[in-house]
């Protein structure tokens, strides 16, 4: 009798959307707490009196730049219970997960959405830099903000 690959494609299928669904599902997990640290002391207060500053700020210029400093105790407090933040991690963005890099992919986002002048794009170009991401990497955030059309 001949082979027919349709029986074992379809498992194959099944099982892809399986391992997709499980991914999805942690990624909803982690959308769902997504910096609730932020909501705790001693983010909260401190958050409080510097976000409407930053906001008026340009990404990682000097202005913000001396704000973070001002804003150490809470930012330490926020990386060591954030994972998605390469500061999580003695070795950065070596340290992470796939589901890492993703929810700091969106972070970026929504947090540039925030300045005036904010841009996805701008804060792929600074944060290449900052955190020593590959191209590869760089090319992977490009790609995913033109697909969603930003």
């Amino acid at each position: 009798m001949k082979y027919d690959s349709k029986a074992d494609t379809l498992l194959h299928i099944k099982r892809v959307a399986e391992l997709m669904t499980q991914a999805s599902s942690e990624l909803i997990k982690r959308a769902n707490v997504h910096d609730n640290s932020k909501l705790e002391t001693p983010e909260k207060e401190l958050f409080d009196k510097f976000t409407p500053k930053l906001k008026g700020c340009t990404y990682n210029s000097d202005e913000y730049r001396e704000y973070l400093k001002e804003l150490k105790v809470a930012l330490d407090h926020h990386y060591q219970n954030n994972s998605h933040h390469p500061e999580h991690f003695e070795n950065g963005v070596n340290g992470f997960d796939l589901f890492d890099l993703i929810e700091m992919f969106f972070d970026w986002k929504a947090a540039g959405e925030r300045h005036a002048d904010g841009n996805i794009y701008k804060s792929i170009d600074i944060n290449k830099d900052r955190f020593k991401l590959s191209e590869q990497t760089v090319d992977i955030f490009t790609n995913t903000a033109k697909r969603l059309g930003w």
